[in-house]
């Protein structure tokens, strides 16, 4: 599976769990640490922990790798999931307003995710 269907895959998923504002970040032209960012607003720390599971659980993912390493869990403000060369940003809405990390890559292309 390459990069931007594995990103386009978890985006999916966190939509299926309620995550809000799921956006895809392409880094490929910019950065060297990773291909893509999946960035998504979780509505709690409760629901945050809930996508996070979803985005670790076999069944749900259709099968896809664990992540590699995950930050953030105890406190589930921001959760990050590093698959590689998709890295999954999960955030309550203040953090992510906080950090603004659509601002800071804001010269990369952008994918809105919505419901299809």
């Amino acid at each position: 599976m390459n990069t931007e269907h594995l990103a386009t895959k978890l985006a999916k998923i966190i939509l299926k769990k309620k995550g809000e504002n799921v956006l895809i970040l392409d880094l490929r032209d910019t950065a060297p640490f990773a291909d893509y960012f999946v960035i998504a607003t979780a509505t709690s720390t409760v629901h945050a922990r809930a996508i996070a599971d979803a985005l670790q659980n076999r069944k749900e993912t259709g099968g896809l790798s664990k992540p590699h390493h995950i930050e953030g869990l105890e406190t589930a403000q921001w959760i990050l999931l590093d698959y590689f060369d998709v890295i999954v940003h999960i955030f309550l809405p203040d953090v992510r307003e906080f950090y603004g990390l659509e601002r800071l890559w804001g010269d990369v292309p952008q994918k809105v995710i919505n419901d299809e």
